[in-house]
């Protein structure tokens, strides 16, 4: 009994240093909003930037092939934090542009190297013959890529890009990096403010749980409104 009250008289201690003293708990609501900002327009970055290279290795010009190639393989053979402070530190360092864009621009160029292979894989698993229908009613590549090949090929990517949203919250936590004050950088900061590394630590797992479980649910719900019109 003795021992069950001093550790929830420790626990309710440690609770009220890392949230209550001096309003801490602001810290990781910025920090939340923090992330799902960069997240957001990072994936948007990341999506156009994906298709446009899905594009690239699709196409039968040898010059954008061999573009696309060179992107993803640059992309996706380096780290992201090592891509995040050349492009903070190197690329960006002479301009005016918010941190957090900056970062969100980053997060977006790696996640864009990993939705092309997502786009490309989805394109290439339409039956060429709806490409060929499209074609023999008269409509242009263009026509046919967009109205007939695309909008199938959405569904069938859909989950793997709700994945790559999901491994991009996540990966947003090396922001810190760069001086963002993110989940994980404020969770550090009330650490060494209290002297604690456990509540800090238990409250930022917590927190990403919750936003990737809230996430998850949303997206599925999303999936299966797409999947309705499908003949199943």
């Amino acid at each position: 009994m003795i021992t069950t009250l001093s550790w929830f008289s420790g626990f309710q201690e440690s609770f009220e240093k890392t949230f209550i003293r001096e309003d801490r708990y602001k810290l990781f609501i910025d920090g939340i909003l923090l992330t799902l900002k960069v997240s957001l327009l990072a994936v948007i970055i990341g999506i156009i930037i994906g298709f446009i290279i899905a594009l690239c290795n699709l196409s039968k010009h040898k010059p954008l092939k061999i573009l696309g190639k060179i992107y993803t393989d640059v992309i996706r053979g380096t780290p992201s934090v090592t891509q995040l402070m050349i492009i903070y530190f190197v690329i960006f360092a002479s301009v005016d542009l918010e941190k957090w864009i900056i970062a969100s621009i980053a997060f977006g160029i790696n996640s864009g190297a990993y939705v092309s292979e997502i786009i490309r894989a989805g394109i290439m698993s339409i039956d060429k013959g709806q490409t060929e229908a499209g074609r023999s009613l008269g409509l242009s590549s263009y026509q046919t890529m967009t109205h007939i090949v695309i909008p199938q090929a959405l569904k069938n990517i859909f989950p793997a890009l709700c994945n790559e949203f999901i491994v991009l919250i996540k990966e947003t936590a090396i922001v810190g990096y760069v001086g963002l004050m993110d989940i994980q950088k404020a969770s550090d900061f009330v650490k060494s403010a209290t002297f604690e590394a456990a509540m800090p630590l238990l409250a930022t797992a917590v927190i990403y749980f919750v936003i990737i479980k809230i996430l998850t649910i949303c997206l599925g719900l999303l999936e299966k409104k797409l999947r309705k019109s499908d003949a199943r």
